[in-house]
């Protein structure tokens, strides 16, 4: 992976690095560690398997859906929540199946989805 370090890219302060067509901008200021490392790697497993440009695209409409719903949108984005659970586990990448991110488009951070809950229906005694 090719790590560049500018201060241009990633635009915002509020982020610390960004992969573009799988090379790693970071800050200057930013500490590159095996865990950041290790995530931005995740994004590019993510990127090749879809032919980057995909990629983006599918990144960009996603972060527009998940605008308007509850919560941060960015951190709900299918293809951050992969990275961001797995960025400690370092074999991961090896491990990993091709379009994993797939499974996290309607699981919130990764967890299952709640089962339905049982509607309360009183029971009238009724007398004739």
């Amino acid at each position: 992976m090719i790590i560049i370090r500018t201060k241009y890219l990633p635009p915002s302060r509020n982020y610390s690095a960004i992969n573009l067509f799988g090379v790693f901008f970071v800050h200057p200021d930013v500490q590159v560690n095996k865990r950041l490392i290790n995530h931005e790697s995740i994004h590019t497993a993510q990127m090749r398997e879809l032919l980057y440009l995909p990629f983006y695209i599918i990144y960009l409409v996603e972060w527009l859906i998940r605008l308007f719903l509850k919560g941060n949108a960015y951190f709900n984005i299918s293809f951050e929540r992969e990275a961001y659970k797995n960025e400690s586990n370092y074999d991961y990448l090896e491990q990993r199946k091709h379009y994993s991110w797939t499974k996290y488009l309607r699981m919130k951070n990764g967890a299952k989805r709640p089962k339905p809950r049982k509607r309360f229906r009183r029971k009238l005694n009724k007398k004739y």
